[in-house]
């Protein structure tokens, strides 16, 4: 139990009313009547804590209930929906909740104040954002209720221990798949009119705006009427990505660490190429390759790379890129493009990867993502006020330069590239893909 504001008023009322009142009976009659005014005023606290006492106690058979749900899985980088439900009983209810969530995340809001009405059921709304992928727990529900006559609070929780996991941006995947599905049926239907593909699906009369190099000679000679071949985008094909988790992913880039960007993408690029019907592996690499999940299309592909792949965390080690691409080109034999995560210096520091690359040409398509760091774009756009940010700026642009001419350099040895800020490197490499699939270029 607990004393609410009013009773401390109250409390503080009474003792400044009975000092008062002792001070102006002595000056008055000239006598010592302290301690019977002392006598009284203890009397009278003592009342008032009895009073906030039974108003605390009076509240625990009207105690309201609480329930709180959320997904097991949570998604790393998103704001997750929380909820809490309050149930009031037969009376009205004034109540302080606070939810026990894991302290590394942020949540919004922490806690709540509410004023309900007798039989009424209330659901409360918080967002935790999690930035660390890993198991973590929630605790007590912690709760305070108000007592009729608004002296005391009665206060007490409730066990809705659990552990939750907090998996890649699962928001993400969801988002991506209703994406793709709402384009498919669009976008497969425009690119057998536009002649888009390679492989045949259909013949169909010929008709305006259709291309007359389709035209089918002998069907059309055979129908007497002129018919185009309906080609459709290749399927089968097969996606290798390559995800460096060595020492450029541990880096901090806009809350996260690059390697969690980046498996968010690997994850995406891979719920894609598995909608478009094509096979895809994934390889996760340091000074060795660490995880290798041969291409499949299947559907349960996407649910093991999911599993297999959250667990991995980033280590502070020089990558081998040399030995990822040989693996690679042992395992996979036919032509694949292979899409390469990771992050670009300088000629010098990423020569390993440039190297790597080049080795894949001309039977393979080499494909390098590089996750940049937007705090070096910020860095390098901002006014040069004071010598120190002068100096800041010169580095900033100084390291795009070098960036610059080591993708140029990867660009001249075939390698298609993507140079983009970590956090929105997804949405452009799927993006990417679709087009790439879309002018078969794979």
């Amino acid at each position: 139990m607990i004393p609410s504001r009013q009773t401390y008023l109250i409390l503080l009322l009474a003792t400044v009313l009975g000092v008062g009142v002792a001070t102006l009976t002595q000056a008055a009659t000239q006598t010592a009547t302290a301690p019977p005014i002392a006598l009284l005023l203890v009397g009278l606290d003592i009342g008032i804590v009895a009073a906030m006492i039974l108003d605390s106690w009076r509240v625990r058979p009207h105690r309201v209930t609480v329930e709180r749900s959320l997904d097991d899985r949570l998604s790393i980088g998103r704001e997750n929906l929380v909820q809490v439900t309050v149930t009031t009983g037969d009376r009205p209810a004034v109540v302080q909740l606070r939810d026990t969530y894991p302290a590394i995340f942020t949540a919004t809001p922490p806690q709540f104040s509410l004023n309900l009405p007798a039989h009424h059921q209330e659901t409360l709304t918080y967002t935790i954002f999690p930035t660390t992928r890993g198991d973590y727990a929630w605790g007590k529900i912690h709760l305070r209720q108000r007592g009729a006559w608004g002296l005391g609070w009665d206060s007490w929780t409730v066990d809705q221990a659990r552990s939750v996991a907090v998996y890649p941006d699962l928001i993400g995947l969801r988002s991506l798949t209703i994406r793709l599905t709402l384009q498919t049926s669009g976008s497969i239907r425009r690119a057998r009119r536009q002649g888009m593909g390679t492989e045949f699906a259909e013949l169909r009369d010929y008709g305006t705006g259709d291309d007359p190099r389709l035209i089918d000679w002998k069907a059309t000679a055979r129908r007497n009427r002129p018919l185009i071949r309906v080609l459709e985008p290749e399927q089968e094909q097969t996606l290798m990505i390559l995800l460096d988790r060595g020492r450029l992913m541990t880096a901090q880039v806009e809350g996260l660490k690059r390697f969690d960007w980046a498996l968010n993408a690997t994850l995406s690029l891979a719920l894609a190429a598995l909608q478009r019907g094509d096979r895809v592996g994934v390889g996760v690499f340091d000074r060795q390759m660490h995880v290798w999940i041969p291409p499949d299309r299947s559907s349960q592909q996407l649910p093991k790379l999911l599993s297999r792949l959250t667990p991995i965390q980033p280590v502070l080690l020089e990558p081998d890129y040399l030995d990822a691409v040989s693996q690679v080109t042992r395992q996979q034999t036919r032509r694949a493009l292979v899409v390469l995560l990771t992050d670009i210096i300088d000629q010098t520091a990423s020569s390993d990867v440039l190297s790597a690359m080049g080795r894949l040409t001309p039977r393979y398509l080499p494909f390098c993502v590089a996750l940049r760091d937007p705090y070096i774009d910020r860095q390098a756009q901002a006014p040069s006020a004071t010598v120190e940010t002068g100096y800041a700026r010169a580095v900033a642009l100084d390291l795009l330069q070098q960036r610059h001419l080591a993708l140029a350099l990867l660009q001249r040895r075939g390698a298609l590239i993507l140079d983009a800020p970590a956090h929105q490197i997804t949405d452009q490499l799927v993006d990417r893909y679709l087009q790439l699939k879309a002018r078969s270029q794979l």
